[in-house]
């Protein structure tokens, strides 16, 4: 005897994958405080039960969201950071991750929406969770660290000359990496942005590029 199932509303791995992708796009347009079950249930054509399932409230929901942005941005930054690339290419690097977060969330090329959600949560910190707060701290003394230790490799490796001041070059970059979102909104696209590492990498290895010397 056929027995008949009805099909699930959505595969429920895939929604709630769905429902923390809606979540980073709202969250950028509207921050923590504007964040509503309602918009994400009606983006995805679901019910508010749903989304209270997979995660029981907007705090569980966002600190799982941003504490796993953050780590996915770390990864990516570390693996470029801590790679057998030259600092200029390191650089290249950064700005190149800038630019694909900058696209995901503004695909003409011109900027319409926020896109750094590192960015954008910073400025709510405090009425965000604990777990995601601390995760935004985690963020800024790990980028100041693989920076640093980037510009100190370039160092021992002869890219730059021994006196380069590398806790000033890497504050530079860390500065221009925090900013990011803002110098977009500011400047209308990502060309702005796309100028700062230019320049601070050229800066750089004109005053202490060892083949500049």
């Amino acid at each position: 005897m056929k027995i008949e199932t009805k099909p699930l509303e959505k595969d429920l791995p895939s929604l709630r994958d769905d429902i923390k992708r809606v979540t980073v796009t709202l969250l950028l347009r509207n921050g923590y405080q504007g964040l509503r079950f309602r918009d994400i249930s009606e983006t995805l054509d679901t019910t508010r039960a749903n989304i209270h399932h997979h995660f029981g409230n907007k705090q569980n929901l966002c600190e799982e969201v941003i504490v796993e942005y953050v780590g996915q941005t770390l990864d990516s930054w570390e693996r470029n950071w801590a790679g057998p690339a030259t600092l200029a290419e390191k650089i290249e690097g950064m700005k190149e991750a800038n630019r694909a977060r900058y696209l995901t969330h503004n695909p003409t090329g011109r900027t319409a929406n926020p896109w750094s959600l590192i960015g954008r949560m910073r400025l709510e910190r405090d009425i965000i969770g604990p777990q995601a707060r601390q995760a935004l701290v985690d963020f800024g003394v790990a980028l100041d660290r693989m920076v640093l230790a980037g510009v100190s490799t370039a160092i021992e490796r002869g890219e730059l000359a021994k006196d380069t001041p590398r806790e000033a070059v890497a504050l530079q970059l860390v500065a221009v990496a925090d900013s990011a979102g803002f110098i977009t909104l500011d400047g209308g696209d990502f060309s702005r942005l796309e100028e700062l590492y230019r320049s601070i990498s050229l800066i750089v290895h004109q005053a202490y590029g060892v083949k500049g010397r």
